[in-house]
Order: C-alpha cells, then structure tokens, then sequence
C-alpha cells in the first residue's frame, strides 16, 4: 500500500481504526485468532508510522503521543493495541541504531504501513533472560547466515519484518548478542505449537522457526552489543508501551461501567458501593500519573542526551511496569465485583469486563513481576537520596 498523502492527526488516526478494533475484539478473542482487521486498519491510518521520523514518511510523532495513542487503542481491544505497541518498540530500535542504509531502506516502508514488525527475542534452552542467545549468526561470503528458533512470537506469523536477537558468531560467548533485522522474503518462516490461552487470545504468540540470509547493514546497533540497545530502547519503550496499553483497557472497562449504571436507572447506591467505585477511581488515577512522570523523565533524559540505563531511572521504569500491571488488574476486578454476575462475569455481558479481567491477568507475567521487584529492591539501595517520582 502507499501512504496517504497527508498524515492526519493522530487522534484522527486512532478515531479511524478504532471501530474496527472494537468489531473485531469479541471474535478475534473466542477463536484466538490475529485481529488481521485491525492491523489493516492501523496500516491504512499511518499509525504504524506514528513513531518513525519525518524525513523517512512518518508521522514523527514523541513518546507522550505514543503513550496517549497506545491508551487509546488498548480501550477498544488489548491485543490489538499490544501488537502495535510492541511493533513501535521496534520501530525505536532502527530508528535509534540502525545503518543508514537499513534506515533508508526500511523505514519509508514501515511509514507507508508496508512492514509490520515482530520481535524474535525468546529462545529455547536459556530461560527468561534477554541479554543471552543460543542460536550463532554465521558468516557466508557477503551475508549473514541465521538459523532462529522461538518458542513464542507475539503475531509473528503474520509479521513481514523481524529483529531478531542471535549469539554474534559461532565462536562468540552466550552474552555477546547481536540484533539484526530480517525480512520475511528474506526467510523460511515456520510457525508451529498452539496458542490457547486464558487471556490476550488474539496476539497469537505461537512458536516460529526462521532461517535465511541478510546483508550485514541489517545489524542494528554494534555487533555483541544489543544490551545496551536493549537498555537504552527495547526495555524503556516496552515499559511506556505496556503500562500504556494496560491503562487504557482498564479505563475503558470504567467508561462502559459508567455508562450502562448511568443508562440502567435510578438506583439507590449505598456507601459501600461509592467506595468501591471510589477505589476503582484511584487506582487508575495513580497509575495515569505515574505513567505520564515516567514518560516525561524518559523524554527529557533523551532530549538532554542522558542515558536511559541510569539507575534511578532505571527504578522508575521498572516500578512503573508493576504498578500498572498490578492497579490496572485489580481494578477490573473491582469493577466486576460492583456490576455483579450477569453484567461483570458473563461472557456475553455488554460490557466486556471478563476478556478485560483475562487480558490483564497476563500483565504480571509479561516481564515477569517477580523478577522485577526483586530488581526495584536493589536498586532501591543504590538511590541514597530516595528520588521520588
């Protein structure tokens, strides 16, 4: 496809596509299949562009924007908005460290809404750990081999772009990884294993199995050095992102609650009542704050040169990502227990709070929490003067 001629807004953008997100949620959820509808839509929108800079065709648009339009998508469908999300995490990336010659090529691509990427980060035989790789690129005249297995890829079969983490080279240890760009004409893609789980059923993050060759100016960053791409884009945005897109569906679960309690009648609420609703309030309240400091840390930090990898920064990052994964679920659940069995916990209520709750259950276990806070106690000793948000 090409690109529109005129990038509208991005609140026009979103106001286009998001009626197909919301069509296409129940269905895609029940069968958890891709919301191969919405992703059409987010193309013909420009959206998978919002991020990518002017020069190259997008629409060049900052992280607080991101942040806003993530929120907005995830309100109509979680998945959809996850997709999207993780597809602008790698957008930053070959941005930031691309060649030039990858930028030129690839990224008036993304901004026409030709190339959606995933990421290919998850491996087999080493655990949760981002920072390591099995699988070795290997050198063949003027190409790169690589040879990839992943266990779980969020709509990777659907994808036509990848990054791709890989150990540097056959002789190179398990820490030295290099993140390289591939695309799908580029590979053998195979997906396999099933994806039927209890929430975000429309991400279809199946096994893939990739292999193929790519120039070596698909590198992106240093060769050996995707951790501090990861530190300093990856990790951050997906943070922003995540915290963003939980929020979002969170707080559209509150508008449709408000609106059918407020369509169904006087009703005579007791204080128990006001203040469960009080506390759903809160607890999105204190997420939205804490989300809208951390991205604006974030956005002075890369304004002003500093690194995104310092420790109180870091701290932040980190304390947000269980913040809203934690507040955002348990106010769904709340909110289920305010609109009772047949409109909270019926799968075929008018207000999709039971996919909501489902979807959320997984914010936890995305960047596990359990690893995380042993982290943000860590570095918890390391800020002696107890820098507060």
């Amino acid at each position: 496809m090409s690109a529109p001629d005129q990038l509208g807004s991005a609140a026009e953008s979103v106001a286009k596509a998001l009626p197909v997100l919301r069509q296409e949620a129940a269905a895609a959820d029940e069968h958890a299949r891709f919301p191969a509808a919405s992703l059409q839509a987010l193309r013909e929108q420009g959206l998978l562009g919002l991020t990518v800079p002017v020069e190259y065709g997008g629409a060049g648009e900052s992280l607080t924007t991101f942040v806003t339009v993530a929120q907005e998508l995830a309100g109509a469908c979680l998945s959809s908005a996850q997709i999207w999300a993780m597809h602008c995490f790698q957008v930053d990336a070959i941005a930031r460290y691309g060649t030039q010659e990858l930028r030129d090529t690839l990224l008036p691509r993304i901004a026409a809404g030709d190339v959606y990427i995933a990421s290919v980060t998850s491996e087999r035989g080493r655990g949760a750990s981002l920072f390591s790789a099995n699988a070795a690129l290997r050198l063949a005249g003027d190409h790169l081999l690589l040879e990839r297995t992943a266990p779980v890829c969020t709509g990777g079969a659907h994808a036509d772009g990848y990054l791709i983490t890989m150990r540097n080279a056959e002789d190179a240890t398990a820490h030295e990884v290099t993140l390289v760009y591939a695309d799908r004409h580029d590979l053998a893609v195979t997906a396999s294993g099933d994806w039927n789980p209890l929430g975000m059923r429309a991400t279809e993050s199946i096994g893939l199995t990739l292999s193929g060759r790519v120039p070596p100016q698909n590198v992106v960053g240093e060769a050996g050095a995707f951790a501090a791409i990861a530190r300093e884009s990856m990790i951050p945005i997906s943070h922003l992102g995540w915290s963003a897109c939980w929020l979002g569906t969170a707080r559209g679960a509150l508008q449709e609650l408000i609106a059918w309690l407020r369509q169904s009648g006087p009703s005579e609420h007791g204080d128990l009542f006001y203040e469960r609703l009080a506390h759903v309030r809160v607890d999105l309240e204190l997420v939205s704050s804490y989300l809208a400091s951390v991205t604006e840390h974030v956005v002075r930090a890369r304004a002003e040169g500093r690194s995104l990898a310092e420790p109180r920064l870091q701290l932040k990052l980190n304390t947000l990502k269980l913040i809203a994964s934690e507040h955002t679920f348990r106010a769904v659940d709340r909110m289920i227990q305010l609109a009772g069995l047949r409109i909270g916990y019926m799968k075929d209520s008018p207000i999709a709070l039971e996919r909501h709750l489902r979807d959320l259950r997984s914010a936890a276990l995305n960047h596990a929490n359990d690893g995380l806070w042993v982290g943000v106690g860590a570095l918890t000793l390391l800020d002696r003067a107890v820098d507060l948000a």
